[in-house]
């Protein structure tokens, strides 16, 4: 992976990551370096570097002698990132929870608490703050597999969760009370250290997002034959 030699480069590689998982730069969309040195203040060859690094993450696409292009969406590609999801998430849940301690509990808890207020929110029909809405959704997610003690779990997951999160972001599939619901209970059951009840919750959460997700995508355009 090619590693950004300055403050400015990460930052600029931190927006243009975020703009592709968000959907301002759209599936596809062909990703001019003069354009974007326009839009984000750096330089091509910062630029390019940071192009690379997206490709070898999966978010870009490198085409040669045609530059580079967000990559496109798929729903086979969907179905891939949620089950590998759910493959990472299940198994450092299960070492978190037997290896979790009274701070890992803090801050399960704390997350959880702004996740729901936020969830609360959205179910009163306010929808204005969906990256907040996602952002401490991960931030829960995280929380729950902390202390798997992997580092290298850790960022596999980390890259996978991003990859699912673009394809939600892409229409707002927010489910409601019984996504909500779903986080109370691997709260809970994480807490009561019942590792099976809270794998249980955590797999059905994650195939239930990807259901909605995919009825919402097969009624738009994004989805690539």
């Amino acid at each position: 992976m090619t590693r950004l030699n300055s403050t400015v480069g990460t930052n600029t590689y931190e927006r243009v990551k975020r703009d592709v998982i968000f959907g301002d730069l759209a599936p596809g969309a062909k990703l001019k370096l003069d354009s974007l040195r326009k839009t984000y203040g750096a330089s091509v060859s910062t630029l390019r570097e940071i192009l690379n690094r997206l490709a070898s993450e999966g978010f870009v696409v490198a085409a040669e002698q045609r530059g580079f292009f967000v990559k496109p969406v798929s729903q086979d590609d969907l179905v891939e990132v949620a089950n590998l999801r759910i493959l990472l998430e299940c198994s450092a849940l299960e070492t978190s929870i037997r290896a979790g301690d009274t701070e890992w509990e803090g801050r399960l808890v704390a997350a959880h608490h702004k996740l729901q207020l936020v969830e609360q929110k959205m179910l009163s029909g306010d929808h204005s703050q969906k990256e907040l809405w996602k952002r401490y959704d991960w931030e829960f997610h995280q929380a729950l597999i902390s202390a798997c003690n992997s580092q290298n779990l850790l960022a596999l997951h980390g890259t996978i969760f991003e990859k699912y999160l673009r394809y939600q972001m892409l229409v707002l599939t927010f489910r409601g009370e019984n996504a909500a619901a779903e986080h109370r209970d691997m709260l809970d059951a994480a807490l009561e250290r019942d590792t099976t009840a809270a794998i249980d919750v955590l797999e059905t959460h994650i195939r239930k997002g990807l259901e909605h997700t995919l009825s919402a995508m097969n009624q738009s355009p994004l989805w690539q034959s």
